[in-house]
């Protein structure tokens, strides 16, 4: 046992919020509290609970979660939820590393040996996927994300969503599986248009066909494509995971654990969810500090199916050199084989992370503004 001395965080590039906790006897862990475009006002959040945390037993992981959730009286939400993510995650590691173990053996242990992984090409605006497929596959990808449309109006030509079947199509036949990102870009008229269109090619999965907040339409559009549909990166908790699970209307769920909660709630987001015999596919194109923490989960989770990985996408390329290879010490922990990533071996997250290089970046990197998209009429559209 020991109380809570430090709570820091560090921004770092391409996009990433990093924690770390020290407690008294200065036994360490590292969290990952990043929401994509907000790093300022997870901050915000994070000071508030730096004030409220430090102190407490380190130990106490859902103590501490629960008093940051229930006594915040206004609970849930991207911001709270990632922060909350951040040192739930950094005491994991934290109590995993005092006691010498792996973190995944604190959570039950290991019932598989290795992760089944996918990772991304194409871009915001997807092209040249031939080429980026192959280079996948030449890494030790079987599977990959690609995004399936670009910017599409609410009503738009059928013509717009041609190239998404072709895309679908070519990434095929160099052998890979491919799951569809409509990244909640397609209103209902689209979306059910491209589920019909994509169902003959068999791709792996349907991601976000709209957005989570129109669950009555995502309901309906399940009972018309046979394609598994995916979703979760914008839900927070078990609590907004409720709604789908009770309408049978989704088959893989996608919590981001930077931001539900943390370990502490996607695991029980993955007990819900198979009680329903859905599958878990942690949303992650984040840094390795998440990653780590989605494989920790995946090691002793049964309904488990596969794991995104952020190795090179866009978003990193864009920023410059850092990716999630930089900031940890033994790179080769994220070496693919034959889609298969080895289950990490090392106490508590299972990585070691690169304090110095951390708070090197940290010193001046700027936050990662949010992207969106405008129609030729002027008029706002999804991203």
């Amino acid at each position: 046992m020991g109380k809570i001395r430090t709570i820091e965080y560090f921004r770092v590039l391409p996009r990433w919020l990093f924690v770390k906790i020290t407690d008294e006897h200065g036994n360490y862990g590292w969290g990952e509290a990043t929401l994509e475009g907000h790093s300022q006002a997870v901050e915000g959040c994070l000071d508030a609970m730096i004030q409220r945390f430090v102190g407490y037993e380190a130990d106490n992981i859902e103590y501490l979660w629960q008093t940051a959730h229930r006594h915040s009286f206004y609970r849930g939400g991207p911001v709270l939820m990632s922060a909350l993510a951040g040192i739930d995650i950094a005491l994991w590691d934290l109590l995993a590393r005092r006691l010498g173990l792996p973190l995944h053996v604190l959570l039950g242990g290991a019932v598989r040996t290795k992760i089944k992984v996918y990772s991304w090409i194409g871009g915001d605006r997807p092209r040249d996927v031939e080429a980026a497929a192959k280079e996948r596959y030449a890494q030790g990808f079987r599977a990959v994300k690609m995004n399936a449309t670009e910017d599409v109006d609410w009503l738009d030509s059928p013509k717009a969503l041609e190239t998404s079947v072709e895309r679908c199509r070519i990434v095929k036949a160099v052998g890979l599986d491919v799951g569809l990102d409509f990244h909640g870009r397609l209103h209902k008229p689209m979306a059910k248009q491209l589920a019909k269109a994509l169902e003959p090619h068999q791709p792996l999965f349907i991601e976000e066909p709209l957005l989570s907040e129109h669950y009555e339409g995502i309901k309906q559009l399940s009972g018309l494509t046979t394609i598994p549909i995916a979703l979760g990166e914008r839900l927070y908790s078990r609590w907004d995971v409720k709604r789908f699970l009770n309408d049978t209307s989704i088959d893989i769920l996608q919590p981001d654990i930077s931001h539900c909660g943390g370990i502490s709630e996607i695991r029980r987001i993955a007990h819900m969810a198979e009680a329903y015999d859905v599958a878990l596919a942690p949303h992650c194109p984040l840094g390795p500090i998440a990653l780590a923490a989605c494989m920790q989960v995946a090691m002793c989770t049964s309904n488990f199916a596969i794991q995104e990985m952020g190795l090179t996408i866009h978003y990193n390329t864009e920023a410059g050199a850092y990716d999630i290879k930089n900031y940890i010490q033994d790179q080769s922990v994220w070496d693919v084989k034959e889609g298969y990533v080895e289950g990490l071996k090392g106490v508590g997250l299972g990585i070691e992370v690169d304090e110095e290089e951390v708070r090197k970046v940290a010193k001046t990197a700027n936050a990662w503004a949010p992207k969106g998209f405008v129609g030729p009429d002027g008029s706002i559209r999804e991203w």
